[in-house]
């Protein structure tokens, strides 16, 4: 009887070794390092010129003619008459106010949809599922959508920027994938013990589910907070445009700024472009702030959910 001894892989020549386990050569490490900085510059860099630009005064934009490299004088009054009151706090609130309730209706819709579709021998769940994903790759088209949303008495109201919206079929399959990969077993006990679904989905699935719905969470938030070709086609009363809308008017066309704020602007006490950037800057806080906590769950969420289809 022979015994085979494997050796250990430190003791592996490097010839012997695969090529993704050899050692990196400080050529390569560099090579490296050189891209990431330049990846970082390139992301990192407009974003530091725009928020210069939106804490420099007045004079300071004017005497460099334009966008800011480097501080010289910082002051918050663009942010302070942003906040103020006016259209531009007005849609701030609609924005949030959109996207949590939407990012809630979404998730809720999602996940029971995600649920039924992972259980075996639910009704119709393959039809339903090969349905679903025929409207990933067909759709009505925008005319169909328009006339559907206005007979429903939706135009003009909140409705319109969440539900024509509401759900992403390709969310939905990410938390099928994460659904059918946990163990089968535990619901099988748990329907033993006389839980119905709804028990077992909010009891077992949704605890150990938190990094799939902490990742398609911030999927809905960011596409909710960053929507604005909704309200441009829904949306008629002025007030009711969310942030994001605001600020295409005020960057692209000029028109947002309320009659305040014009009559300072034009009488020099503010920039019209330090109050663009600071509109900027207010549009890119939520996301930015909200990423931290999530990436954590981007790897186990998205990886582990797409493993199963």
């Amino acid at each position: 009887m022979s015994v085979t001894v494997e050796r250990p892989r430190s003791l592996l020549r490097a010839s012997e070794r695969p090529v993704w386990e050899e050692p990196p050569t400080k050529a390569g490490l560099g090579a490296k390092g050189l891209i990431i900085a330049l990846c970082c510059l390139v992301v990192l860099g407009p974003l530091w010129v725009v928020i210069v630009t939106s804490l420099s005064p007045r004079h300071v934009i004017d005497s460099t003619g334009g966008l800011v490299l480097w501080p010289e004088g910082i002051t918050f009054v663009n942010y302070k008459e942003l906040l103020s009151g006016g259209q531009v706090s007005r849609a701030m609130l609609v924005s949030l106010g959109v996207t949590g309730f939407g990012t809630l209706v979404s998730m809720v819709v999602s996940v029971l949809a995600a649920y039924g579709l992972s259980r075996p021998g639910s009704f119709a769940h393959r039809a339903l599922l090969m349905a679903m994903m025929t409207t990933m790759f067909f759709s009505a088209g925008l005319i169909p959508t328009y006339l559907l949303v206005q007979t429903l008495g939706l135009t003009d109201s909140y409705l319109s920027l969440i539900l024509p919206s509401a759900v992403s079929v390709f969310n939905i399959l990410v938390l099928r994938g994460f659904f059918m990969n946990i163990s089968q077993e535990l619901t099988d006990s748990a329907r033993i013990d006389g839980a119905g679904d709804f028990r077992i989905l909010w009891t077992i699935i949704m605890p150990l589910s938190r990094a799939v719905i902490a990742v398609i969470s911030l999927f809905y938030a960011v596409a909710y907070w960053s929507a604005w070709f909704n309200a441009m086609i829904y949306i008629d009363d002025p007030a009711k445009l969310p942030l994001q809308n605001v600020l295409m008017q005020l960057v692209q066309k000029n028109t947002a700024l309320p009659t305040g704020l014009s009559q300072r602007v034009n009488a020099g006490e503010l920039s019209a472009l330090g109050l663009q950037m600071a509109m900027m800057v207010l549009a890119l806080t939520p996301v930015t702030i909200a990423s931290p906590f999530v990436q954590r769950h981007f790897k186990k969420g998205m990886l582990t959910g797409a493993v199963k289809g």
